[in-house]
């Protein structure tokens, strides 16, 4: 590290990781193999054999939305990143609510995953051997929790490295299995998979569509996680926009190839009779068709788990950490290892809320029924937080200078106007009458529950900030590489270790 970087240090590792690490934490953060096998396939139920449209519909609001906030990014390098980004094109206090919610989509991620890489390795072995009880999963979501922990405690280029390691795994094991189902379908490939005349009784036409694009956009979320890594990034004004575009680019692509293959393998006819696990799934017709190949889907998918949540638990506490180290939160969650720069209290209390929520859900419910209502509350923050960043684009230039009317104005608004039915979808609200939107089913819509309790808790915080001391809130918007370099002081807490 050079002494200007030294100087300017805010407790993380500045250059760390560059364009390859941070294209690969957005990446990851999407878990492509992961949504493959649960996400995606979770719409089926609404879009059956139309899902192929879903997911397109889904990467062109997160294509809209990624342009947006690579142009924040370019002029914002910031760990706070979109509550950064809302606090400068808006206003402090509803760029603290845009940290909070996305906060709350960071805790969310590993639980999500972790989830499924229980009930996917559990219903894996007891396939195998049937003494192995199928409902005993527990242990090993337990067990994701502790890798991603030791990467994540090892720094950001170890977490990183790891990453980037199981991302491209995971990438090409599908991509065969696709290109072997596209091949399986022969006379049965069609487009008629990306129009309406596949979707189920009940959601027929563009209700269904829109329906499973609401799990599609799941698929898609964490396509701007490289944006918290700004502070550890080289060059990141022009990296983080960058790997938040080709994140969306290169995994849209994987999602719209893979989804068409399988729903061709599989018949679009019967399509929404697919599932996330067992022999009508992703491991399943691998297993049927292609023997010993579904070992390395199973791999796949575990690893998708293990790095998607890797991704979450980086930006969970580097989010956690930017609140910390303004005042926001109590300062311990702006201490970091001085020996790996990691912000290790943020890092910790993510991951036990992850196993928190993972274990009270999942016996509550099931782990297949608590992955469905945590993925609901997932989507309606992810969109929230998504639309205010296309809005924040349009305040930030309008009032900063170099407003551009196309690149600042009508791709920001046409991303609103993408996500917003998916939206009044996952919350179920429909004031319109609209005939394309059509309400989930209990108790996956119960995720909208605690989002509500979320932002309430997270109001009332914003309001107790501005009475006990206003300028908090108002350090939402502060840009850290932007300022003059000051001595290096170790964050409260900081240790050795």
């Amino acid at each position: 590290m050079t002494a200007a970087t030294q100087s300017r240090d805010t407790g993380l590792r500045n250059d760390a990781i560059g364009l390859r690490e941070v294209l690969f934490q957005s990446i990851t953060d999407m878990a492509p193999a992961a949504a493959v096998a649960a996400s995606i396939p979770t719409g089926v139920a609404f879009a059956g054999g139309a899902l192929p449209l879903s997911v397109l519909i889904a990467m062109v609001a997160c294509l809209l939305t990624a342009f947006a906030i690579g142009e924040l990014a370019r002029h914002i390098p910031a760990a706070g990143s979109l509550g950064t980004y809302a606090a400068k094109g808006l206003h402090p206090s509803l760029g603290f609510l845009v940290a909070w919610s996305y906060l709350g989509i960071g805790l969310l991620i590993p639980p999500l995953v972790l989830l499924q890489l229980g009930f996917t390795t559990a219903a894996t072995i007891h396939g195998e051997w049937s003494d192995y009880p199928a409902d005993l999963w527990w242990p090993w979501t337990i067990a994701g929790v502790v890798i991603v922990v030791l990467a994540g405690l090892y720094g950001v280029r170890t977490s990183a490295i790891l990453g980037t390691i199981l991302g491209l795994f995971e990438i090409v094991v599908i991509l065969i299995l696709a290109a072997l189902f596209i091949g399986h379908a022969r006379g049965g490939n069609t487009i008629d998979v990306f129009g309406t005349k596949y979707t189920p009784e009940g959601h027929k036409g563009m209700s269904g569509v829109i329906a499973g694009s609401v799990f599609s956009i799941l698929a898609f979320g964490g396509f701007e996680g490289a944006a918290p890594l700004a502070e550890e990034a080289r060059n990141p004004r022009r990296t983080i926009r960058r790997a938040v575009i080709g994140a969306v680019l290169i995994v849209g692509l994987f999602y719209v190839l893979t989804t068409y293959a399988v729903d061709v393998a599989f018949g679009p006819a019967q399509f929404s009779t697919f599932q996330t696990s067992g022999p009508d799934s992703w491991q399943g017709m691998a297993r049927t068709l292609y023997g010993f190949f579904w070992w390395f889907v199973f791999a796949a998918i575990v690893n998708s788990t293990i790095a998607n949540s890797n991704a979450g638990v980086n930006v969970a506490s580097r989010t956690s950490f930017a609140l910390g180290r303004i005042g926001a939160f109590p300062r311990v969650f702006a201490a970091v290892s001085l020996r790996h720069r990691s912000p290790y209290v943020s890092i910790i209390v993510t991951a036990l809320v992850a196993l928190a929520v993972s274990l009270s859900l999942g016996f509550h419910y099931d782990p297949v029924t608590a992955f469905g209502i945590v993925a609901t509350a997932l989507v309606i923050l992810l969109v929230s937080v998504y639309i205010i960043a296309n809005i924040s684009c349009i305040g930030f230039f309008a009032r900063g200078g170099g407003f551009n009317v196309f690149t600042h104005l009508l791709i920001p608004l046409a991303g609103v106007a993408a996500f917003f039915p998916a939206w009044l979808t996952a919350v179920g609200w429909n004031p319109f009458d609209w005939s394309f939107i059509s309400s989930l089913t209990a108790p996956i819509s119960y995720g909208v529950r605690g989002v509500v309790v979320w932002v309430i808790v997270g109001v009332v915080y914003l309001v107790v900030l501005y009475l006990v001391d206003s300028r908090r809130v108002d350090e939402v918007a502060r840009v850290h590489l932007d300022e003059e370099p000051a001595a290096a002081v170790p964050a409260p807490g900081a240790t050795a270790g």
